[in-house]
């Protein structure tokens, strides 16, 4: 229980500090919304074409915009210091910055959706309710990702470049099958096996996250 006492109030602080600050309403979206407008310009005049690589361009996006986001959310030196002096697990601050990084993504994603529907029609509308559990294990994995990530390269002094390059890769068991469902959904196939890979994918991060929280954080010292 105080464990996810921890957690739920670390989330809070994080939601809390993302409210004051609104970067995510006042640039992020703004920005992933322009890119979503941007593309079809650079593509010939075929909305065929624009449906089916639709799915695929709303994952980049959601990838692009998204390792900046959990990145930005990851602590300093000083504030993992504060932290410790409180007593909070590491492993609890590790749930909570992925917990609330993948919130921030939803609320992104739920501005995407629209504008992607509008431009692309990527699928039809019977496969909504299942994308959405995708879309929540997507942006669950992509936090989890990049949080780890960020707890990697804490200290050094090029981690605002290595960090993205560690989430990018380590991204792709999440993107592929992704899109690979988007597709799926839209020609009314099965999507089992890229849904399996995408929350084993989830868990397996997420276990090093938690594993390796605590000595992540000694070693920082």
């Amino acid at each position: 229980m105080r464990f996810w006492s921890h957690v739920a109030e670390l989330v809070k602080k994080d939601l809390r500090t993302e409210g004051r600050s609104g970067e995510i309403f006042f640039v992020t979206i703004p920005f992933g919304v322009l890119a979503l407008f941007l593309i079809p310009f650079a593509l010939p005049n075929d909305q065929e074409l624009l449906s089916v690589i639709g799915g695929g361009i709303f994952w980049v996006i959601l990838l692009l915009f998204g390792m900046t986001l959990t990145f930005r959310h990851s602590e300093t030196g000083a504030q993992r210091m504060l932290m410790s002096m409180l007593g909070m697990d590491p492993a609890a601050r590790f749930v909570a910055r992925v917990i609330a990084s993948a919130l921030l993504l939803l609320a992104f994603s739920l501005v995407l959706v629209p504008t992607v529907v509008i431009l692309y029609e990527p699928i039809t509308p019977a496969g909504w309710p299942i994308l959405s559990v995708i879309l929540v294990m997507v942006c669950l994995g992509i936090a989890a990702i990049g949080t780890l990530s960020g707890e990697v390269t804490i200290g050094l002094r090029n981690r605002t470049v290595l960090a993205p390059l560690l989430v990018a890769p380590l991204s792709v068991p999440l993107l592929v099958p992704a899109a690979v469902a988007t597709d799926s959904l839209s020609s009314q196939g099965s999507i089992l096996v890229p849904a399996l890979i995408i929350l084993f994918a989830l868990l397996g991060v997420t276990a090093i996250g938690v594993l390796t929280a605590r000595p992540l954080e000694e070693a920082s010292r």
